[in-house]
């Protein structure tokens, strides 16, 4: 498997939405919550994120788009948002390289990367924590799960600076 990471477009919006869904069901089966907030995003939705500029990054196997992550940025912080690798080929290394994409795109401004995941998911905070991120508080969703947030500062290098 030979996977190519690229910008994710208002073309791929409908693919990305599937992946999406995928990936998210799972979690919201462990959660027994249907209605969490990657599960009822729209198509309309997807569309206007993608088109209002925010980083997103897609990851293609072939022609087969295997996982998206987006990355919203405010003022010197990013959000990792809609971070989605399908079902069956997660555990391959596709959401590292996402993960790595998003954060290098980020404005030179960016000192805090941030994402939220489930209190209880495991494969998840195993990744967040293996790519330098670490709890910082806890939140619930609009469909009621328990989450944490997780933030990493941007590693910088003499180089960038």
């Amino acid at each position: 498997m030979t996977i190519h990471i690229g910008p994710l477009t208002v073309a791929h919006a409908g693919e990305a939405l599937t992946v999406q869904r995928a990936a998210y069901v799972t979690e919201a089966q462990h959660y027994d919550a249907p209605r969490i907030p990657p599960l009822v995003e729209t198509l309309d939705e997807l569309r206007a994120d993608l088109a209002s500029g925010v980083l997103a990054f897609g990851a293609w196997d072939g022609s087969r788009l295997a996982g998206s992550v987006r990355g919203r940025v405010d003022g010197d912080r990013m959000e990792v948002a809609r971070f989605s690798v399908a079902p069956d080929l997660q555990g391959r290394g596709i959401g590292r390289a996402l993960l790595a994409a998003v954060e290098a795109a980020a404005p030179v401004e960016v000192g805090t990367f941030w994402l939220i995941t489930g209190v209880d998911s495991a494969g998840s905070l195993r990744l967040y924590r293996t790519a330098g991120y670490e709890v910082v508080g806890e939140t619930t969703d609009t469909a009621g799960v328990a989450l944490v947030v997780l933030e990493k500062p941007r590693r910088t290098t003499a180089k960038s600076r």
